[in-house]
């Protein structure tokens, strides 16, 4: 347990860079705050001490001003101190959490394109944001109050000696008593069982959250009962939990330890009573009764340093989960780049005899497949539904690198390609584009931010988005998403296409980009597609068999494999998958619904 903690702290502090001696002095300064914290106790028990001393004569006591003044001026400093300890740990903290964002995000930066779709872009923003947010408890207060509580009972330890030993450790017990119980609770075999009391926490959180959101699916379809069974399930088993790890596990130790806590003053009674005989014996009650103040009032700072002891083991517990949700971002797989990158030759796409297999998954996406298309040719992927369709693209663009064979474009393999250049050769258009929550010109500008207003302009045009822009209430202007504006799915294709369009690569992708179209839009991104593949390569996806009528080459994919490639009319012809599809197709089309004749 002790070796996790060096290890959280070690890769916190390594996070935070050239804020790393903030943090330690900070610390330091932590511990010289409650020093001075301490300073206006020994002052009490002086001026207990004097006015013992001359009872009943308390005029003659003649320091007491002083050590008033001495415990203001103490108490102050200790403020003003710890504030400065809390200054550095806290920009300390706040540093380690930008660092940690910025590493992680540098690290997807170089991340292939396609482990975003295994991991979507609101999961990572929370693994990120929030466990970022989680360790700065740990550097900004926890820290600093370990230290702090640290010097607290080195301080006791020496006052142990000045003062009374006995009454000394009478109050040592009762943190030495805390401590062991607070070990109980979240030291050993409990320490695991605390971790999956968090990770039921996050369970229900994460449960929670998915059937919020899907009330209305769930109220549509009359699944109440049935959709609700996943989030019971996570209430049930983090209530499990808790009953577990607070019922059974911390009630007594909890109970012990805020009891002796707040309640060692009472282990000095006995201390006194025992001693008292003695003192009175020789004469030296004064001393026994300002030693029994001091360390009366003294006991009461004891339960708050615990506490804060308390506090920072849960911070670093928090801090230890926050850094294992921090790992899917920090290890995600990096793009290999080539030491010697080429250059394309053309636009061109070639598949050599390639092979591809997803991680987790025993059957390959695709499996020896060739084919290939000439510069400013269009090809079409057809095929029933988990052929490898979508993945062809996706290796084309290189979202992943290929398990066998290679990927050409423009004759040289993607992977020596450097990706900045391969980027800037391929344009994409999927059928589930995102538009962000900004401008329509930004929008659009974001495929190259150089571009003029009016190059976005005409690039809308071209779109056949004139007639998005004209309802919209500040043009191209307008913000998408905020005050209302929001659009249609087939809109938004259109916001893309402009996009694409802008963009100028010599190769498109087109991936089932009508696929939620209503067939007044369709018609127009049809139009804006004559536009975006004129005179380019172009790979397209489509399930709508008339889309692809005038591909110059069609690649019918079917577990895997290229099943048949030719063209339309050749396809027909030799009657295999393709003309299948095809009639199928066809009698789809044609399906309507009514009374037979």
């Amino acid at each position: 347990m002790e070796k996790k903690k060096k290890d959280t702290l070690r890769q916190l502090l390594a996070y935070a860079g050239n804020y790393k001696g903030l943090t330690f002095l900070g610390m330091a300064l932590s511990a010289v705050a409650m020093v001075l914290g301490m300073l206006p106790y020994i002052c009490i028990w002086l001026v207990a001490r004097d006015l013992i001393r001359v009872a009943p004569d308390w005029t003659s006591a003649s320091g007491i001003g002083g050590y008033g003044w001495m415990a203001f001026s103490s108490a102050v400093a200790g403020i003003v101190v710890y504030f400065a300890a809390l200054m550095c740990t806290h920009l300390a903290a706040f540093r380690t959490a930008t660092n940690i964002r910025k590493s992680c995000m540098e690290r997807l930066m170089h991340a292939p394109l396609g482990y975003f779709d295994n991991n979507a872009s609101g999961y990572l923003r929370n693994r990120i944001n929030g466990a970022a947010s989680e360790t700065e408890t740990l550097l900004a207060h926890n820290m600093a109050d370990i230290t702090g509580t640290a010097a607290m009972f080195l301080t006791m330890l020496v006052l142990l000696v000045v003062f009374d030993w006995r009454m000394g450790l009478a109050c040592l017990m009762a943190a030495i008593i805390s401590v062991l119980a607070m070990f109980t609770m979240m030291g050993g075999k409990n320490a695991r069982l605390m971790m999956e009391y968090q990770t039921a926490q996050d369970n229900l959180a994460k449960a929670g959250t998915e059937y919020v959101r899907g009330i209305p699916v769930v109220k549509v379809f009359q699944q109440t009962v049935y959709s609700f069974t996943a989030f019971k399930k996570a209430i049930d088993e983090y209530s499990e939990k808790a009953k577990t790890y607070t019922g059974v596990i911390c009630r007594v130790p909890q109970s012990v330890n805020l009891t002796f806590t707040e309640g060692a003053f009472v282990f000095l009674v006995p201390v006194a009573v025992l001693l008292a005989p003695r003192a009175f014996a020789l004469g030296d009650y004064v001393s026994l009764l300002s030693d029994f103040a001091f360390y009366a009032v003294f006991s009461a700072i004891i339960s708050t340093a615990l506490a804060k002891v308390m506090f920072a083991s849960s911070g670093i517990m928090m801090a230890e989960t926050a850094l294992a949700r921090v790992e899917t971002a920090a290890n995600a797989p990096q793009l290999p780049v080539s030491a010697a990158p080429k250059e394309p030759m053309d636009n061109s796409i070639e598949f050599q005899d390639v092979s591809f297999t997803y991680d987790g998954s025993d059957v390959p996406a695709l499996d020896h497949v060739s084919f290939e298309a000439k510069a400013g040719q269009t090809i079409a992927l057809v095929g029933p539904s988990g052929g490898g369709k979508t993945t062809a693209a996706s290796l084309a663009a290189r979202f992943w690198d290929v398990s066998d064979g290679s990927v050409l474009v423009g004759g040289a393999d993607v992977r020596e390609i450097d990706p900045h250049v391969l980027m800037d050769h391929i344009a994409f258009v999927f059928q589930n584009n995102q538009l962000f929550k900004t401008s329509i010109l930004e929008n659009v500008r974001a495929a190259r931010p150089e571009a003029s207003r009016e190059e976005v302009l005409e690039a809308l045009s071209q779109a056949r988005c004139d007639d998005i822009i004209e309802k919209l209430p500040d043009g191209i202007d307008t913000q998408i998403g905020s005050k209302g504006t929001y659009l249609s799915g087939g809109e938004q294709q259109r916001i893309a296409l402009a996009r694409a369009i802008l963009k100028d690569s010599p190769i498109v992708l087109l991936d089932e980009a009508t696929a939620f179209a209503d067939p007044e839009n369709e018609v127009l991104i049809q139009k804006a597609f004559t536009q975006l593949t004129k005179g380019r390569t172009v790979m397209m996806i489509a399930h709508r068999l008339t889309t692809v009528m005038g591909a110059d080459r069609i690649i019918v994919l079917a577990e895997g494999k290229v099943a048949e490639q030719g063209t339309h009319e050749e396809l027909l012809a030799a009657g295999g998958l393709y003309a299948h599809m095809w009639a199928d197709y066809q009698q789809a089309v044609l399906w309507k619904i009514g009374k037979e004749a």
